[in-house]
């Protein structure tokens, strides 16, 4: 017996309330209407083959195949072909309003803030006793132990222990300042003096230090936060009135 359930549109907003989600969709309108309206303020506009274009990224990116599997993605979404149509839209003026704002400040702002993107591929042993760190660190400076070694028999993770304290990729935010100054600072390959922390005591190897460059994904990531951040201080502007 196969069971029959009709939902309304009150019982859909009760349960966007009950999911926690209701501040997230409303911060999505409010970003939806500024968006438009800017984007009309100065005559941003989409051309029909902008919106195929659109179109066929959209389908690849749901590796939707066929005309048929996107009218069935549309059916499951509860989605029309016009609905459909206004999410590309959107899309595209998002898009083409970013960029108008800030394609001239992605330049600028990274060479800024250059510091940020900076990476470095490290390996580190915690250690409880600053004597015994000492120690060490003499030890594989002078080819009495490698740090492999030392990884090996004081880290107590196994993970970790088994990766021999390697922490791959690691951005310059992510370290503890007191670590972060003695990282950057230094001439890879090398073997850092222990580092007092909070956490113990440092014993890390910096093996490699990544300069950032400004690529495309780089690029597309800082006009995105830039926009972002655009999008949070328009909206602290306005007085949303609840009806």
């Amino acid at each position: 017996m196969s069971l029959s359930i009709t939902v309304t549109a009150e019982e859909i907003i009760k349960e966007i309330k009950l999911s926690g989600k209701m501040s997230e969709i409303i911060e999505g309108m409010i970003n939806r209407r500024i968006i438009a309206q800017e984007a009309k303020g100065v005559d941003i506009k989409v051309e029909t083959e902008e919106l195929q274009q659109a179109a066929d990224q959209f389908r690849l990116s749901k590796n939707l195949q066929s005309a048929e599997e996107t009218h069935k993605w549309l059916q499951r979404n509860q989605l029309s072909v016009e609905d459909f149509e206004e999410i590309l839209h959107f899309s595209i003026i998002s898009g083409k309003l970013a960029n108008h704002l800030f394609a001239d400040k992605i330049e600028p702002y990274f060479y800024q803030n250059q510091l940020n993107y900076t990476e470095v591929i490290m390996h580190e042993i915690i250690l409880d006793d600053e004597d015994l760190a000492m120690e060490l660190y003499y030890a594989i400076d002078e080819d009495e132990m490698s740090f492999w070694d030392v990884a090996h028999e004081y880290i107590k993770d196994k993970e970790l222990r088994r990766k021999g304290g390697y922490l791959g990729k690691v951005k310059r935010q992510e370290l503890k300042p007191e670590i972060s100054a003695a990282v950057f600072a230094a001439n890879p390959p090398q073997l850092l003096k222990p580092i007092m922390t909070s956490q113990g005591v440092h014993l890390v190897f910096v093996e490699e230090i990544i300069h950032p460059e400004l690529n495309e994904n780089r690029r597309y990531q800082i006009l995105s936060n830039l926009f972002s951040d655009w999008l949070k201080q328009k909206s602290q502007e306005l007085t949303v009135i609840d009806d």
